[in-house]
């Protein structure tokens, strides 16, 4: 059992939870809770620590026993953790990457395991959220999760958006990290044109917008864009969009937070897809 705050595993599972640097230099990061964890494979796991009472469950114990783990104390796990009242189990995570092509249309089918075999239903048209400088890790990891529930087939960000794997990203997806294919990009201009050429029509959240964000079409190959927090997209960003579209607002609210108005755009397409498959 690991009993010591000063062991050098638990030096390194406190750096990689706390360290964005560290997280991208040994290209893993942690995962904390039993629900996140059990969706977890072995071969996407580098290490398991469990407290021993967590151990000691038989159902828990039968799970361990296909992981690589250690046992440690509950001073230690509290001192790992990043959560107030951790439940036992934590995971250093080996990360997972993706390539821009592999989100595209033509790409995709192949390279994501979403095409339909002979005679099924073709896959599902693209829907990307694109995000730019969203610094809120609260904002993105319910982007994520919101989205996976709205059927988005990947999520598009730029080098200054925060880090998908903090802790609290991490824990506000739910598991939906493991699911949904993200790519970060170093050139937010040059990935919008990449992905405009693969038919992919980009719709801008602006206050530019004419258009009330339900009067659009959203059931072909589309993309959201939504900028900054406080900032909103920049006018570079902004200037590749197809269209803008607006969510109008009752009252005197003038926007709406990042993660509510992308999840409002991303169940409309959900709806109109639904509703042209019935047809």
């Amino acid at each position: 059992m690991i009993g010591s705050t000063s062991n050098k595993q638990v030096k390194r599972v406190v750096n990689l939870r706390a360290k964005a640097k560290a997280r991208r230099e040994e290209n893993c990061y942690v995962a904390e809770g039993l629900r996140m964890c059990r969706e977890l494979s072995p071969d996407q796991v580098e290490m398991l620590y469990v407290t021993e009472e967590f151990g000691s469950v038989p159902g828990n114990r039968r799970w361990l026993a296909g992981f690589p783990h250690e046992t440690v104390s509950d001073v230690v796990m509290n001192y790992m953790a990043d959560t107030k009242t951790p439940q036992g189990v934590l995971a250093v995570v080996k990360q997972r990457h993706y390539r821009l092509e592999e989100l595209l249309p033509q790409a995709g089918k192949q390279a994501l395991k979403t095409s339909a075999p002979s005679g099924k239903n073709p896959p599902a048209p693209a829907c990307l959220m694109i995000l730019e400088t969203l610094q809120d890790p609260g904002n993105l990891g319910t982007i994520l999760r919101a989205g996976e529930g709205a059927g988005i087939t990947g999520l598009v960000m730029n080098r200054d958006t925060a880090d998908i794997y903090n802790p609290k990203v991490i824990r506000s997806t739910m598991g939906s990290i493991l699911r949904v294919p993200f790519v970060y990009v170093d050139d937010l201009s040059a990935a919008l044109a990449q992905i405009k050429s693969a038919g992919v029509r980009l719709f801008a959240a602006h206050l530019k917008g004419t258009n009330n964000y339900d009067q659009e079409d959203y059931t072909g190959n589309i993309g959201f864009l939504i900028g900054n927090e406080a900032a909103g997209l920049t006018e570079e960003a902004a200037a590749m969009a197809d269209c803008y579209i607006k969510i109008p607002m009752a009252g005197q609210v003038e926007s709406l937070n990042a993660a509510v108005a992308s999840s409002v755009l991303m169940f409309e397409a959900a709806r109109q897809r639904r509703n042209s498959s019935q047809r």
